[in-house]
């Protein structure tokens, strides 16, 4: 009885799952400033160095078969000639099929367009482009002609259905634009972007038509770093994300605190509207920053599922010039 009651439950949230999946096939994550490649390509080279290597890991709903697992990691070099360049690798690992959804980028960001006293006022363009592929394993797959309604599933029994593709590979192409105002000594500095993803909308080859398309995915973000004294700041932000007919919308603030000259603690938590609250702790020292996050979910999938929750853990290593700039702060926004 009870393994009939999990298949059933099973059974439940994978329907919840795919009719997600209809119109938002994109993974997310809490802690989406970490990596810029995903964001917005126009963040590519936003910190103060001549290199950046950032990772970040997802595990979203644990409780339920296998988990969705999420990889991704991004180099970036600053060029110092109005030209950032980056690359981005990106993949997750989903469900008891072998389901794999990878992507390959490269970045370009041009950012000459400058003013302000010291020219500190910008406006950044970024574009990328590169691959999907997505795939799953047939091998793992149950079909329902192998179930027998005395027996059960017979693993021996050949399934008559067809798939013609277990695998495919699709050209992307996103691009972005990214305003902050990086001039020192305000009380506030406020950073704002926006970036639209899979503009060649790529053939779906897994969607429920013949004729399916990667929807476009447009992302808005913003946020406003308050200096409350010269040890201290907190930083509000949200993200505002539309891919087909789907929406998330993220509101959140994260509070620095500079302990030492080569350590900062920071403390904060994001909150997506129906779905969970996601709290962040983390430190720098020196070129470094470690993060982790928690979601907590509220959503009716959540409650399905007694939970669920997610969590994030992140790296980001920045190789930095001799000298500091002073907008160092705030070029790299933490979230």
């Amino acid at each position: 009885m009870r393994k009939n009651l999990r298949f059933s439950l099973l059974a439940i949230v994978a329907g919840f799952m795919l009719k997600t999946a209809v119109a938002q096939v994109d993974p997310h994550f809490s802690q989406y400033y970490v990596y810029p490649a995903w964001l917005n390509p126009a963040l590519t080279g936003a910190f103060d160095g001549d290199y950046r290597i950032s990772g970040i890991y997802r595990s979203q709903w644990g409780n339920i078969s296998s988990p969705f697992s999420t990889f991704g990691i991004s180099g970036e070099i600053n060029t110092n000639k109005n030209v950032n360049l980056g690359v981005s690798v990106l993949s997750q690992k989903a469900g008891d099929g072998g389901y794999n959804y990878t992507t390959a980028y490269g970045n370009v960001a041009y950012t000459g367009v400058r003013w302000g006293k010291n020219e500190t006022k910008r406006l950044v363009f970024g574009i990328q482009a590169g691959i999907i592929q997505r795939g799953f394993d047939r091998s793992k797959l149950t079909f329902g002609d192998q179930w027998n309604p005395v027996f059960g599933y017979n693993p021996g029994t050949q399934s008559s259905e067809v798939l013609s593709k277990t695998r495919a590979t699709a050209f992307d192409v996103g691009a972005g634009v990214m305003y902050f105002d990086a001039e020192p000594g305000k009380k506030s500095n406020l950073f704002a972007g926006f970036s639209a993803s899979h503009l060649t909308k790529p053939d779906d080859y897994f969607g429920s038509t013949g004729n399916a398309k990667f929807p476009i995915r447009l992302t808005g973000h913003a946020g406003l770093r308050i200096a409350v004294s010269d040890v201290f700041s907190v930083t509000p932000n949200f993200l505002y994300l539309s891919q087909g007919s789907a929406t998330e919308k993220m509101i959140g603030a994260y509070g620095q605190y500079k302990a030492t000259p080569d350590v900062n603690l920071l403390i904060g938590a994001n909150y997506r509207f129906e779905d969970a609250v996601s709290p962040f702790v983390g430190f720098t020292y020196k070129n470094m920053m470690l993060g982790a996050s928690y979601d907590i979910n509220s959503s009716d999938l959540g409650k399905l599922v007694n939970g669920s929750n997610s969590f994030e853990i992140s790296l980001s290593i920045i190789g930095r010039k001799s000298a500091k700039t002073p907008e160092v702060e705030f070029v790299c926004p933490r979230l």
